[in-house]
C-alpha cells in the first residue's frame, strides 16, 4: 500500500498541494468570484510543516535554499517511508490550513469555498493518477492510493462499548465523505455502523453472533433476542414503523453491497447523487439509534431483575 502513495510524488500534484496549481473558480453569495486554490505553501511554511512530521528541515533566511516542490517532495518521501503519508494530507487539506486566505469571507462562503476547494483538488489529482488505473480516496480517515476497482474496506473500530454519542460520531463521520463527494466511504459507514450495532446488543445478551458480516442475519437475532416481533398490543401505527426498519437495513446491506468502497465499484461512478448517500447515513443513524435504546432498555431490566433475585 505504501508504495502507491509514490504516484504522489509528480510536479503536477505537487503544484497542486503547494497552491500553485488554479483549480477553477468560485462564486460567492455577493456575486464576486474568486480563484480556488490549496493554501500557497512557502518555503520557510514547508520547513515547518517538515519539522513537525519528524523531518528536520532549515530555511536558510538570505541563502541558498531548495525550490518549493523539492522541499514538498522530500517531506512527501519521508512520510510515505515512515507510514506518515495519509497524516501529511490530513493535515494539509485540513479547514485550518485555509484561514488566512479565507479569513475575509463570511462563514457560509468559507464553509462553501474550502469544500468546492477540496472536491477539485481531489479530482484534478485523481484526473492525473486515472490514466494509470488509481485513485485518491478517504477510506474512514484515511487518504488512501487504491487501483479504481480495488477491494479497501473500512476496518470496524475495536470498541467495548457502543453509545449513542458513538453512533452520533460514526454518522457524523459519513457525513463528512458526503461533503466531499466520497459517497462510497458513506455508505459503507452506514453499514459498517448497523453491522456494529447488531454485534454490540447480540453480545450484551451473552450470545456470541456467527452471522458476522450478514447484516440481514444480524437483524433477525437482534429480532428474536429482543422480542422485536409485530405485536397486536402495539399501537398499528407503530408496527408499520417496526416492519418498515426491515425493508431500510435491507436496502442500505443491498446497497453497500452493489456500491459501497469495501467492494471497490464506486457509489459515485454508479451515478448515487448527494441526497441518495445521505438518506442512507440518516436512515442507518436513526435505525441504529433504536436498535440500541431498544437493547439498553431491555438489559437495564434484567439486571435490576437479577439484582432482586440475587437480594442486592
Amino acid at each position: 500500500m505504501e508504495t502507491k502513495y509514490n504516484l504522489l510524488l509528480t510536479k503536477e500534484i505537487m503544484a497542486i498541494l503547494d497552491g500553485d496549481e488554479e483549480l477553477g473558480s468560485h462564486q460567492n453569495t455577493d456575486g464576486s468570484s474568486i480563484p480556488l486554490r490549496m493554501p500557497y505553501l512557502s518555503g520557510p511554511t514547508l520547513c515547518e510543516i517538515s519539522t513537525k512530521f519528524g523531518l528536520s528541515v532549515q530555511y536558510s533566511w538570505g541563502g541558498v535554499n531548495l525550490s518549493r516542490w523539492m522541499y514538498l517532495s522530500e517531506l512527501m518521501k519521508h512520510c510515505i517511508t515512515n507510514g506518515q503519508i495519509s497524516s501529511l494530507l490530513s493535515f494539509l487539506f485540513a479547514k485550518q490550513q485555509f484561514s488566512k486566505i479565507l479569513i475575509a469571507h463570511s462563514p457560509t462562503d468559507i464553509e462553501t469555498i474550502y469544500r468546492h476547494t477540496i472536491r477539485q483538488a481531489m479530482e484534478k489529482i485523481n484526473a492525473l493518477l486515472y490514466f494509470g488505473g488509481h485513485e485518491l480516496t478517504v477510506v474512514g480517515k484515511q487518504y488512501v492510493i487504491r487501483c479504481i476497482n480495488e477491494n479497501v474496506s473500512v476496518e470496524a473500530p475495536k470498541i467495548g462499548n457502543i453509545t449513542r454519542g458513538y453512533i452520533r460520531e460514526l454518522s457524523e463521520r459519513a457525513l463528512q465523505d458526503i461533503d466531499l463527494e466520497n459517497f462510497d466511504s458513506a455508505i459503507t459507514k452506514s453499514r459498517t455502523l448497523l453491522e456494529e450495532v447488531f454485534i454490540y446488543v447480540i453480545e450484551q445478551q451473552h450470545t456470541p453472533s456467527p452471522h458476522h458480516g450478514k447484516i440481514s442475519e444480524l437483524y433477525k437475532e437482534v429480532k428474536s433476542l429482543y422480542n422485536m416481533h409485530a405485536d397486536s398490543s402495539i399501537d398499528r401505527r407503530v408496527n408499520n414503523l417496526l416492519s418498515g426498519l426491515e425493508k431500510i437495513i435491507s436496502s442500505i446491506s443491498e446497497m453497500r453491497n452493489a456500491e459501497g468502497d469495501a467492494h471497490g465499484v464506486g457509489a459515485k461512478r454508479m451515478g448515487v447523487d448527494s441526497y441518495h448517500a445521505r438518506l442512507f447515513v440518516n436512515a442507518a443513524t436513526t435505525v441504529a439509534d433504536f436498535i440500541l435504546s431498544v437493547a439498553n432498555k431491555k438489559n437495564r431490566i434484567e439486571n435490576m431483575d437479577r439484582k432482586k433475585h440475587q437480594g442486592l
